[in-house]
């Protein structure tokens, strides 16, 4: 049974879990031997440039410090091992995105998206969505980074994350570099540019804030917390009905998106282990948390907007089932359907990250 609303996660022993205790500490331990190597002040790294260069490197929405490392472990629904402040709000940078799908599987499950492969510009008439190559842009297209869509929003180009390779972030290489682009459909990059974009067309179909739809269709019904928020851009705001709104981005890449804790994050990821049910509530399609897990065409490691461990290749250690919210900076939900288990890690180093999935992985008794 999932926690009641606002309350507590039923704490169980490891044992009664089928986790080895003793197993299970060495991962934990580890898990805070090995924090993040980002500095605490992140308003200070960004515009350092860890993503862009001057000028993309512009801060456009708010930021917080982060604090320290922190997460914990759920097996079967109950929590079995926690550390460091999980009650503790921060930014969550490329979370937001797997948020951003759930709120796609609303629209579709309302109607709003008729056929995830239907093209956008049927239903978005705001000029994104116009011409031969943008017009062509399907829904699932935005949401398996597959788009290719091409232009300006909040004042950021998408050719700022052309090229782009998150394997190497920070390491200069290619990204911003002009490439040609492809027909949409045929090429997977990672771009927050247009993930912005499809942030933008969902507000449109929805026709009010998406921070709104969210509370009142995923976290309301999870009984999450009041704590966490989403933010927008000082320039992200559109009228909708007559009045002004935020679109909100879908990270952290130059300031706002999603400011949460790691309670609430395991709530989110518990009702997707369960198959979009939160006890005996529907909260998401199944079908859409199937859609969501199936590998792309164009990348096996990446569904819609959730990254999938096809194979084990992302990570040998976990199960093949494992799919993932990743944020930048050490920021993960890792849900494993083959063992039932949710962890959520804040602020780990992501080089460590598979080390401790594989350590968790091996605390189950056989």
């Amino acid at each position: 049974m999932p926690p009641p609303h606002g309350g507590e996660w039923e704490w169980t022993d490891p044992r009664q879990a089928g986790l080895a205790p003793d197993r299970l500490d060495r991962a934990i331990a580890f898990a805070r031997e090995h924090e993040t190597p980002w500095p605490r002040d992140l308003r200070r790294h960004l515009e350092a440039g860890h993503f862009d260069p001057p000028p993309h490197n512009e801060i456009l929405g708010p930021m917080a410090a982060r604090g320290g490392p922190n997460g914990l472990v759920l097996r079967h629904g109950r929590k079995v091992a926690a550390w460091g402040d999980t009650r503790q709000v921060a930014m969550t940078f490329s979370i937001a995105k797997s948020y951003l799908s759930l709120l796609a599987g609303i629209a579709c499950a309302d109607g709003l998206i008729a056929d995830p492969d239907e093209k956008v510009g049927l239903t978005v008439h705001d000029g994104g969505f116009e011409g031969s190559h943008n017009g062509a842009v399907t829904w699932r297209q935005l949401l398996q980074l597959t788009s290719e869509w091409e232009g300006t929003l909040w004042g950021k180009s998408d050719v700022i994350d052309r090229n782009r390779d998150i394997a190497v972030e920070a390491q200069g290489r290619r990204k911003g570099e002009w490439r040609e682009l492809q027909p949409p459909g045929t090429y997977w990059e990672y771009n927050d540019v247009r993930v912005n974009r499809l942030s933008l067309a969902l507000l449109r179909r929805f026709g009010r804030p998406l921070p709104d739809v969210f509370r009142e269709r995923i976290m309301a019904p999870l009984g999450a917390s009041a704590d966490w928020r989403w933010e927008g851009y000082r320039n992200s705001f559109v009228e909708i009905g007559g009045r002004q709104v935020q679109s909100v981005p879908g990270g952290g890449h130059w300031g706002g998106g999603v400011f949460i804790h790691a309670e609430d994050q395991a709530r989110i990821g518990l009702m997707m282990l369960r198959r979009g049910r939160w006890g005996d509530r529907r909260v998401v399609a199944e079908d859409w948390v199937r859609q969501t897990t199936t590998p792309s065409g164009r990348n096996p490691q990446y569904g819609l907007l959730w990254w999938l461990n096809t194979e084990r290749q992302r990570y040998p250690g976990a199960s093949a089932e494992s799919f993932f919210a990743f944020g930048a900076g050490g920021n993960v939900t890792w849900i494993d359907p083959a063992h039932d288990i949710v962890s959520v890690m804040r602020w780990m180093d992501p080089a460590a990250i598979g080390a401790f999935m594989e350590q968790v992985t091996a605390a189950i008794k056989s």
